[in-house]
């Protein structure tokens, strides 16, 4: 309900901050009541918001009256993992054309994988996700070979969350999902068959940077090339080498700028 008065106490940058995640939430234009809504906020303190960040260029108004992100907000976005992005971009070239199937490096950002740099195949597979876009880390090879490599206070947290289930294939069973982790770590990729969507596969290797996880890398095929994913392995573990080799020079988090593991 958009009018009442809410949660009493919170601040400007939390409110802020809710404006601005109802547009993850939706990837569309939003009025301002639905603004309101997701924000948990009253109309009235959604509409000054909504009038700030538009001064501001963070967000801007549809000829309907709706609301989307602005262009200096997206920009900003562009900005994580920048340094990330543009050092890998022409090893995840190579893996593209070694591997002529969709190809991506992503990192975690919360409790999701953000897709920072991926070429999509020329072959026909259900697309999940775009260069900028989320995931849940475990619906996805990608992100199961990251939080295989975290800390292990970082899977605990994750694993006593709740796990979103995407397709009726996505472990959604915490003990199911940690010996998977286990396995992952000790084998050194993840894999997954139509977890996120229905009609993909993909196989992810980890991307160190100085002993620490960085990233994840990985290819995603049509599901019914899943027995054919670990030929993968060897383009996938080398480009992987020559990125970690690439960014060794650069600090961790000013390449990465990971999010923490909080509440979204």
């Amino acid at each position: 309900m958009a009018g009442g008065s809410r949660q009493p106490g919170r601040s400007v940058t939390d409110r802020i901050s809710a404006v601005l995640a109802a547009f993850e939430q939706e990837r569309r234009p939003l009025s301002l009541t639905e603004i309101a809504e997701h924000a948990d906020l009253p109309l009235s303190s959604a509409h000054r918001i909504v009038g700030d960040l538009i001064g501001h260029g963070l967000l801007t108004r549809t000829a309907d009256g709706r609301h989307q992100v602005g262009l200096r907000l997206w920009r900003l976005g562009q900005a994580v993992g920048q340094q990330l992005r543009e050092t890998a971009h022409p090893y995840v070239q190579d893996l593209y054309s070694l591997t002529g199937e969709t190809s991506h490096l992503a990192i975690r950002d919360g409790r999701e994988v953000l897709y920072i740099f991926r070429l999509y195949g020329t072959k026909r597979v259900a697309r999940s996700s775009w260069t900028g876009g989320r995931l849940p880390l475990h619906t996805t090879a990608v992100g199961k070979v990251i939080l295989a490599h975290e800390e292990e206070w970082v899977q605990d947290a994750f694993l006593g969350s709740r796990l979103e289930q995407s397709t009726r294939n996505t472990v959604d069973n915490p003990a199911q999902l940690a010996a998977e982790l286990a396995k992952t770590r000790e084998q050194g990729y993840a894999t997954t068959y139509e977890e996120q969507r229905v009609g993909t596969c993909s196989i992810a290797v980890p991307v160190f940077h100085t002993g620490r996880i960085g990233a994840g890398l990985g290819v995603v095929l049509s599901a019914d090339k899943f027995s054919s994913l670990p030929r993968f392995l060897p383009a996938l573990q080398a480009v992987s080498r020559r990125i970690e080799k690439a960014t060794a020079h650069i600090p961790l988090e000013t390449l990465l700028e990971s999010g923490r593991l909080g509440e979204k």
